[in-house]
């Protein structure tokens, strides 16, 4: 009889992921938990059984633009797959964004709410991304205080009712470029009673969404970031003809094929000052952390699907007389990916602790200062971590790793918009640098690890050494570097935040072992902390870069 493989299959995402239990057990209050375990379970369930089946069998369902009608009007409609359909409603209806806003477990609402994102984000084709501007949308406008804007949208960017939420998009990304938005080519001009916004946008994700937050210049004012005001759009006027917007063309990109990412043209386009008509980049600040820590969230949900995949594939694949599981090479394989993963999944909740903490006001100096560091380096390095897993993920698979029709080459290609999507690898690296000249040192991060690594099993103490002796190794880097000037320290931005972000994801592989000693499970996480003291923590070059120049040389 011919043989057939039998694909993988993932399990209700929550019941199968003791790391994420184990580290809600840490940190919620037990009837809190008590209270959303059935939710975190049903979305679970949903993530790894019947979702799980439908992003695979609407892989190839994809946006689709009708610019124009049979009777030749203009009417830039665009259809999306039907399980973005299902997504949009299962989302308001389970609060994905609601729950943050409804606060009903004050500082641990972030918590929560990135618990429920966690378990269910890679089952529905990046729908997080509208989500991650819904988000980052009403928290800017609450923080604008402008109460005008709040009354009209907030309500509906946080609404539980499908047929009444609204998502938000963001647009930034011109021809000019993504990161330096200060070269912002959109124009605003007075008209009436309100502004009009005139350019193009280059890159608008999720254009589907019913408003936008966005940067355009008012006449006369002066070229560069303070120059810029940030705006309110709404997509579509109240007869529903579009407001001055028309939409040039879907992208055709490498991943994240269900997102409709468009190129826009703003004809005269209605729009709102948010908070006045200057300083517009400076405005935008909270919707960047939200959306950056959303980014962060999926990175890591994304290498546990993915690992979870492989895990089960691994003990039906049968090679060589045997599971595959059974062979050293591969369980010495999934480890290490494993132990990214969870210095990853630690790393990443623990900014989300700290943002609950701040719009609580709940967070002390202290602890208002590690987070500036943090949002930066934990958006940068989960989001390499992401790429780097999911391609060995498919490589675990062999030649199914690279078929479309198992639904797994996904994995690889929408992790790779990770690092790119709301600053890079390198642009991140340098905010780090600005966030350093507020913070006066890394004494924050240095306390940090400290504390992650109080009364470690003695079994961990060279790990612990490993993460200590990193922060005091870029410590003293930076310190020297700075002598050299602003040349000098750039150079060497991106090591320095890769090494404070694994120092940090070590640390807090550390204190999980620690703290799950009472309840006799703290193998897994010790054995993990020491897996990844090994794969290479501190990333700091004490020689000088100048020399790098010359490999770029003509």
């Amino acid at each position: 009889m011919a043989f057939f493989q039998t694909p993988p299959e993932l399990g209700n995402q929550y019941v199968a992921d003791d790391v994420l239990r184990r580290y809600l057990r840490h940190t919620l209050p037990p009837d809190m938990l008590a209270r959303i375990e059935p939710e975190l379970s049903e979305l679970g369930e949903l993530a790894g059984g019947e979702l799980h089946r439908a992003a695979i069998e609407q892989r190839s369902e994809e946006p689709r633009l009708q610019q124009w009608n049979a009777w030749g009007h203009r009417v830039d409609h665009i259809e999306i797959a039907p399980l973005w359909k299902r997504a949009a409603r299962l989302a308001a209806e389970k609060g994905i964004v609601a729950t943050a806003y409804e606060r009903k477990d004050g500082a641990l609402s972030r918590v929560h709410q990135f618990a429920l994102l966690y378990v269910i984000d890679r089952a529905w084709h990046v729908y997080s991304c509208p989500l991650a501007m819904t988000d980052g949308a009403a928290r800017t406008l609450i923080a604008s205080k402008n109460q005008a804007l709040v009354d009209r949208a907030v309500p509906r960017l946080t609404s539980r009712d499908p047929d009444a939420a609204w998502t938000s998009g963001q647009w930034m990304t011109e021809r000019t470029g993504g990161s330096d938005v200060a070269i912002c080519e959109t124009i605003a001009r007075p008209a009436g009673d309100g502004w009009t916004l005139h350019g193009t946008k280059w890159f608008s994700s999720a254009t589907t969404s019913q408003m936008a937050l966005t940067l355009g210049r008012p006449e006369g004012n002066p070229p560069g970031g303070s120059g810029l005001a940030l705006f309110y759009v709404e997509m579509r006027r109240p007869d529903g003809s579009m407001n001055g917007i028309q939409v040039n063309r879907l992208k055709e990109k490498l991943g994240t094929r269900m997102v409709p990412t468009a190129e826009l043209t703003l004809d005269g386009a209605a729009a709102i000052p948010v908070m006045g008509l200057r300083d517009g980049i400076k405005n935008i600040t909270p919707m960047l952390t939200i959306t950056r820590t959303w980014n962060a969230v999926c990175a890591t949900g994304g290498m546990r699907a993915g690992l979870a995949l492989a895990r089960d594939y691994a003990k039906r694949r049968v090679a060589f007389g045997a599971p595959i599981a059974d062979k050293p090479l591969h369980v010495d394989t999934l480890a290490a990916l494993e132990a990214e993963y969870q210095g990853a999944f630690h790393l990443t909740f623990r900014a989300v602790e700290l943002l609950g903490k701040d719009e609580a006001g709940e967070l002390g100096e202290q602890d208002a200062a590690l987070l500036r560091l943090l949002t930066p380096i934990v958006k940068l390095l989960t989001a390499k971590q992401a790429v780097s897993v999911a391609s060995e993920v498919l490589e675990a698979f062999g030649g199914a790793g690279y078929i479309e029709d198992t639904g797994l080459p996904r994995l690889l290609r929408d992790a790779q918009v990770l690092p790119i999507w709301e600053g890079t690898t390198n642009v991140l690296s340098l905010d780090l640098l600005r966030a350093l000249a507020k913070t006066g040192s890394l004494e924050p991060i240095a306390r940090e690890v400290r504390t992650s690594i109080a009364d470690a099993d003695p079994s961990l103490k060279e790990a612990a050494e490993t993460a200590t002796r990193a922060v005091e190794h870029a410590a003293s880097w930076l310190v020297r570097t700075m002598e050299g000037g602003p040349h000098a320290v750039e150079a060497g931005a991106r090591r320095l935040a890769l090494t404070l972000g694994r120092a940090l994801e070590l640390g807090y592989l550390v204190r999980e072992a620690t703290r799950s000693r009472p309840f006799g499970d703290a193998d897994k996480p010790a054995a993990a902390a020491r897996r990844f003291a090994k794969h290479g923590v501190d990333m700091i070059s004490d020689e000088s870069l100048d020399a790098d120049a010359k490999l770029l040389a003509g």
